[in-house]
């Protein structure tokens, strides 16, 4: 079996901001890449769906999951996974909180584990996901103003995301 690329992409939990994701996500299952994500809501579960909508796709949408703290088998908080995440990431670690930008925290291991990362709008947690790609060095672009905080470089358009990319990959 072919090991593929992981291609992460972080961005708020809240909000989808369809216009970015639904097709970021088409064109990283045309790419032929993994998918990325911390499981839940918002980006993550739009990206997935985009991602998920291609046929004959080789890649998997992976999700991170945070967990509820209390004893016992990790467990997630509900909305996780979104029904878009084929291969679950089950983790101990809470979702948020001071402990995100650590690089001890489930923001690092979605960064530490892809091979390159997109940066959508989003809050706090996202912020921290641009902050650790930049200290893991990983080649990470934003795009749609993701990552504009932490003075990421920033692709305009689908298409320089895609040669950004094809670039790093």
């Amino acid at each position: 079996m072919e090991r593929l690329k992981i291609v992460g992409v972080m961005g708020s939990g809240q909000r989808g901001y369809e216009d970015l994701s639904l097709v970021l996500g088409e064109m990283l299952a045309r790419m032929g890449v993994h998918l990325l994500t911390g499981g839940g809501s918002g980006v993550m579960d739009t990206v997935s769906k985009g991602f998920q909508s291609v046929p004959q796709r080789r890649g998997l949408v992976l999700g991170v999951l945070p967990a509820l703290e209390g004893d016992g088998a990790p467990e997630a908080p509900p909305g996780y996974p979104n029904d878009h995440v084929e291969l679950v990431i089950r983790t101990h670690l809470p979702g948020r909180g001071r402990e995100g930008g650590s690089e001890l925290s489930r923001n690092a291991i979605n960064i530490a584990t892809a091979d390159a990362v997109i940066v959508l709008p989003g809050g706090a947690g996202t912020a921290t996901e641009a902050r650790l790609a930049q200290r893991f060095q990983k080649p990470v672009i934003g795009f749609g103003g993701g990552g504009m905080a932490q003075g990421l470089a920033q692709a305009d358009s689908l298409e320089e995301v895609e040669r950004f990319l094809q670039t790093v990959l």
